[in-house]
């Protein structure tokens, strides 16, 4: 049977919680199809902080390139998230990804290729990854802020900095509206529409300590550090299933990160920790370094003491696999004044680290050994995956870990439509959801990471057809 759908008399009134990619994309988009369009975000300034600012730029789904067939990048996507990812998420950013690449180009956004890898075909322009520390003013993530508030401005919508959300209107089981504190006052807007994209719970401590680590004042803000997960808390009020709350985004970073803004949110450890192994005070290997950086991150913020793990390699792996990737350790992580432990000897080493030096050399044989015998998932825990090296030729290096997080990879339940979802399935009339304040997607058992900035403006740029389709 043919669905109907109320006639609309008058431009459907849209508010959207949330300045960042998701709200943005949603906002210029319903505002190109003719919504009359009020974006609300709670930073203050003209360019308020956010994720969106401060980021790489790399439009990829799992490090492929999104111009790949849209079956390749299904596949791509339940490999990475152990099946974790639901089939209308991943059927619908798999087709569409690169249909909302385009899309943001024709508003005038500029992308370019940064090198040969897949991953690499469609980087926001200019880019921010040039050197350590944050660089992002009139950059990327920044000016596709700026270029999409522009557009939505331009027809007859507007952004509200400084408001914050604090309820949403219902009635009937339908959302209506919200409410939001702007200059110490309350106030409310009547919508036909809200889409929820403030981001995830990455600045909310006790929601980290409840979903994520019993440390997480240990764990250091790898992004902008400013959403508290507020649509989260507000869907889940309304009625929203929550989805994949345990996993975050993010890397491996030195300590010394604590106190030094140059060394975050680049150089990364990871492709250290991916080619060493990840030690704890005792000598012990912690993890399967073999699943990722991300993976790697969630496994150190899980701990009783997040920084309580070093990452031990030796001379090769610190010529090779250190220097690869962006702005990699090698040599960036002492030139941005990070400390890398180095010793002659694995017993000097430990002592200079404070960790157990019978049990660094016992667990540096066996996995020496199990490299070389070809058993190492036999290891506990078990090393998997490529690019394990041995450890065998002095100076022998560390460097002490903290877990990094950039976002939050759990939240609210959503459609292919980004249409807010019960227990049951069913949709919430008139509530939408976009961005990090999704879950549903990333995550899994193997913490999968698919593609923040893809995802956020996909669903987005869905959600906003959907919701404008003609009468």
């Amino acid at each position: 049977m043919k669905a109907s759908y109320p006639v609309r008399h008058a431009p459907p009134h849209i508010a959207v919680m949330g300045g960042g990619i998701a709200g943005m994309v949603f906002a210029a988009r319903a505002a190109e199809l003719g919504g009359k369009v009020t974006v609300l975000e709670q930073g203050d300034d003209e360019l308020y902080r956010c994720n969106t600012r401060y980021t790489g730029g790399a439009f990829h789904l799992c490090f492929h390139d999104i111009d790949e067939p849209a079956e390749v990048l299904a596949a791509a996507i339940k490999t990475s998230t152990a099946g974790f990812a639901s089939e209308a998420l991943t059927g619908a950013i798999a087709a569409d990804a690169r249909h909302a690449v385009r899309w943001l180009q024709t508003q005038g956004i500029r992308l370019m290729k940064t090198g040969p890898d897949a991953w690499r075909q469609h980087f926001l322009a200019p880019p921010s990854l040039m050197q350590p520390g944050l660089h992002w003013q009139g950059r990327g993530g920044d000016m596709l802020l700026r270029t999409l508030r522009r557009n939505l401005e331009a027809r007859g919508g507007s952004l509200l900095r400084g408001a914050r959300v604090v309820r949403l209107l219902t009635a009937e089981g339908r959302c209506t509206g919200l409410e939001y504190e702007r200059g110490g006052r309350r106030a409310t807007i009547e919508a036909d529409l809200v889409m929820l994209a403030d981001g995830g719970f990455q600045a909310n401590l006790d929601m980290l300590r409840q979903y994520v680590s019993p440390a997480p004042e240990r764990i250091k803000q790898r992004g902008a550090g400013v959403s508290r997960g507020d649509a989260i808390r507000l869907a889940e009020e309304a009625g929203a299933a929550l989805a994949g709350m345990e996993n975050i985004y993010g890397h491996l970073l030195c300590q010394d990160a604590r106190h030094d803004d140059r060394l975050w949110p680049y150089p990364i450890m990871d492709l250290l920790a991916g080619a060493g192994i990840v030690v704890d005070r005792a000598g012990r290997r912690m993890m399967d370094e073999g699943l990722g950086g991300v993976y790697m991150t969630n496994a150190l913020a899980r701990l009783a003491d997040p920084q309580g793990t070093v990452v031990v390699f030796d001379r090769a792996i610190w010529e090779g696999p250190a220097t690869e990737f962006i702005l990699p350790a090698n040599p960036y992580l002492p030139l941005s004044g990070g400390t890398v432990e180095s010793a002659g000897s694995l017993q000097d080493l430990a002592t200079r680290l404070g960790i157990d030096a019978a049990g660094l050399a016992h667990t540096v044989k066996a996995y020496n050994a199990a490299l070389s015998q070809g058993t190492a998932s036999a290891l506990s825990p078990p090393r998997t995956g490529g690019g394990a090296r041995p450890i065998l030729h002095a100076p022998y290096h560390a460097v002490r870990l903290m877990p990094g997080i950039t976002f939050t990879m759990g939240g609210i339940s959503i459609d292919g439509h980004g249409r807010v979802l019960r227990a049951d399935g069913a949709p919430i009339p008139g509530l939408y959801a976009a961005g990090c304040c999704t879950g549903g997607f990333e995550g899994g058992v193997h913490s999968g990471y698919v593609g923040g900035l893809t995802k956020s403006a996909t669903i987005s740029w869905r959600a906003a057809a959907h919701a404008l389709k003609p009468a």
